[in-house]
C-alpha cells in the first residue's frame, strides 16, 4: 500500500469514527468510550513495557489515582456535613484534569527510584504491592474517594462548553453526553498516539529501545539509564492518569473495586495482543480486551455455551477472559509482534518485499 493510499485509508477511518455518534446506539458509544480511555491509558504501558522494557503490573493504580484526581480536584468542597458527601477542591474540570495527570506522574516518579534497582519478573512483583496498597487506601480515606461507595465524577467543561447530559441541537442534530464525550475521547486518544509516536521517532525513544535491548551497551553509548528509566515511569503514569480521568468522565461515579489487580493483567494483555511496542497495536488491543466480555454479555442469549449475567453458567466476563487469555498464548507462539506484527506481515508492502 503507497502513502498515497494509506493516507486515503487513514482519512476513511476518521471521517468514519467522527460519523459513529449519528449511528449508533447508547451500548455501543458506552462501549466505545471504554475502549477509548482504556487505549490512553495502554499507549502508556507500551511506552514502558514494549519501548523501555519495563515490567509494571501496577497500571491500575495509576489509573485509580487520575480518576480519583480528577473527581476530587473537580468536586464540590462538601459545604454541607450532613449529606457526608467526600470532599473535594471545586476546581476548574481543565485544571482538575491537569492535576490529576500531574498526580499519576508525581506518583510514577516517587516509584521510579525503586525501578531503577529492580528488573523483570522482581520489578513486576514490586509493582503489584502498589495496586493492594491504592485498594487500602481507595476504601480507608472515604472522606476523600467515598470509600466502598465510591463518589461521582463532575462533567468536563471547557470554554463554557459542558460535556454533560444537556442536549446540545447542532444543525438539527441532537448531542447527549455520551455523543459529546465520544468526540472528547477520540480527541485525547489522537493527541495521545501523536505524543507516542513523537517520542518514538526521537533520540529519547532510541534511548529506550537500547535500555530495552541492554542496559549496559546503552550507558556505554552515553544514555544516562537511571534517569531515563525515570522518565519513562513518569510518562506512562501520566498516561495512565489521563485514562483515569477519562475513565471518572464516561462512568460518571467511579469504586474502588474498578482498578483491582486483574484491572492491571488486562492491560498485560492488551499490549501483547496488540503488539508489544506498537502504539496503534495498544488501541487495538484495549479494544478488543475492554469490548469482548460487553460483547458477550451483550449477546449472552444468543451465544452457546455463554449464561446471561446472573444465571447459572459461564458468565460473560469469565468466557472472555478464557477467549484472549487462549488469544495471548496464541500470538506468543505464531505472532510475537501481535496484531500489529500481524498486519505488517500481511500488508502488501511486507509481501513484495519478501517475494523480491
Amino acid at each position: 500500500m503507497s502513502r498515497s493510499q494509506s493516507r486515503i485509508v487513514g482519512l476513511v477511518v476518521v471521517a468514519m469514527l467522527l460519523a459513529v455518534p449519528y449511528f449508533l446506539e447508547e451500548f455501543w458509544l458506552q462501549m466505545g468510550l471504554f475502549a477509548m480511555a482504556a487505549a490512553i491509558a495502554a499507549i502508556g504501558l507500551t511506552l514502558l513495557s514494549g519501548v523501555a522494557g519495563q515490567l509494571s503490573l501496577a497500571h491500575a493504580f495509576y489509573i485509580a489515582v487520575g480518576a480519583y484526581g480528577y473527581c476530587y480536584l473537580a468536586g464540590d468542597s462538601g459545604s454541607d456535613p450532613g449529606l457526608d458527601l467526600p470532599s473535594g477542591l471545586n476546581l476548574p474540570p481543565v485544571l482538575a484534569l491537569i492535576g490529576a495527570v500531574l498526580l499519576a506522574g508525581v506518583a510514577g516518579a516517587l516509584f521510579s527510584p525503586i525501578a531503577g534497582r529492580l528488573r523483570g519478573i522482581y520489578l513486576g512483583l514490586a509493582s503489584i504491592g502498589l495496586v493492594f496498597v491504592g485498594q487500602h487506601i481507595l476504601r480507608a480515606a472515604s472522606g476523600v474517594t467515598g470509600g466502598f461507595n465510591g463518589r461521582d465524577a463532575e462533567p468536563f467543561s471547557v470554554l463554557g462548553f459542558t460535556f454533560d447530559a444537556t442536549p446540545m441541537n447542532v444543525l438539527g442534530v441532537e448531542y447527549h453526553q455520551l455523543e459529546k464525550l465520544w468526540y472528547l475521547g477520540l480527541l485525547f486518544v489522537a493527541a495521545g498516539a501523536w505524543y507516542a509516536h513523537s517520542i518514538l521517532g526521537s533520540r529519547p525513544g532510541r534511548a529506550l529501545e537500547a535500555i530495552r535491548d541492554s542496559e549496559v551497551a546503552a550507558a556505554v553509548m552515553g544514555v544516562n539509564v537511571p534517569v531515563y528509566r525515570g522518565a519513562a515511569f513518569v510518562v506512562s503514569s501520566m498516561y495512565a492518569g489521563l485514562g483515569g480521568v477519562f475513565i471518572a468522565l464516561a462512568y460518571q461515579r467511579i469504586v474502588p473495586d474498578t482498578f483491582g489487580f486483574l484491572y492491571s493483567l488486562d492491560f498485560v494483555v492488551m499490549i501483547v495482543l496488540g503488539g508489544v511496542a506498537s502504539v496503534r497495536g495498544a488501541i487495538v488491543g484495549a479494544a478488543v480486551v475492554i469490548c469482548l466480555p460487553q460483547l458477550l454479555d451483550h449477546y449472552a442469549t444468543s451465544l452457546p455455551l455463554v449464561a446471561a449475567a446472573g444465571d447459572d453458567g459461564l458468565q460473560p466476563t469469565d468466557a472472555s477472559r478464557f477467549l484472549y487469555g487462549g488469544a495471548v498464548v496464541a500470538v506468543l507462539i505464531f505472532s510475537p509482534g501481535g496484531l500489529a506484527g500481524l498486519a505488517r506481515r500481511l500488508s502488501p508492502r511486507h509481501t513484495k518485499e519478501s517475494t523480491a
